[in-house]
């Protein structure tokens, strides 16, 4: 199911004109990149050097090894215009975390940060909503920083809009720069 959801992701990320960058390896990564590769678009995967790792997935067009996690995850966020998480374990969660970081300190132009499973995420953004958003460790607009959806349909659907409003807004600013305002 996670599967065929993520290759679904990555063939609708790819029709709408954004490039699919995954961590290259096995499972929902191969599916996602298999999905971009196979609607034409462009397919990335950012490996990480260590022991057991199989290499990159062969739905791979551009791939880039490596060594330390932290440079990686540069990566991943440097350029992106969203942030479709699926399913996944500590490496998830830390790329999930680091991306939400990046945006809230304005590290990084602001992009749209997707959950995709209601069923899987829920326990995390009700306790982020609970425990951090409750005792004050984030503000409410943090928290608006997630989008919580089911269907890749409206993954692609809420980067899209999200990409649209930061486009909009950098022109906005430019214009309001050219008029002296």
């Amino acid at each position: 199911k996670e599967y065929l959801l993520g290759r679904d992701i990555g063939r609708q990320a790819a029709r709408a004109g954004f490039a699919v960058i995954t961590g290259g390896g096995p499972g929902v990564m191969e599916a996602a990149n298999k999905g971009a590769s196979q609607a034409g678009g462009i397919s990335v995967g950012l490996g990480i050097e260590l022991p057991h790792e199989q290499g990159m997935n062969r739905w791979v067009d551009l791939g880039i090894n490596f060594r330390y996690f932290f440079v990686r995850k540069t990566m991943f966020v440097k350029y992106s215009s969203g942030f479709i998480v699926l399913p996944g374990g500590f490496g998830t969660l830390d790329e999930l975390f680091e991306a939400l970081t990046l945006v809230q300190t304005q590290k990084v132009r602001s992009f749209t940060v997707v959950l995709v499973g209601t069923e899987y995420w829920q326990g995390l953004v009700d306790w982020l909503a609970g425990t951090m958003l409750g005792g004050g460790k984030i503000s409410a607009l943090d928290l608006q920083l997630i989008t919580v959806v089911d269907t890749a349909e409206d993954a692609i659907a809420a980067v899209t809009d999200g990409h649209n409003r930061v486009v909009e807004a950098a022109l906005s600013a430019e214009v309001d720069e050219a008029d002296g305002s």
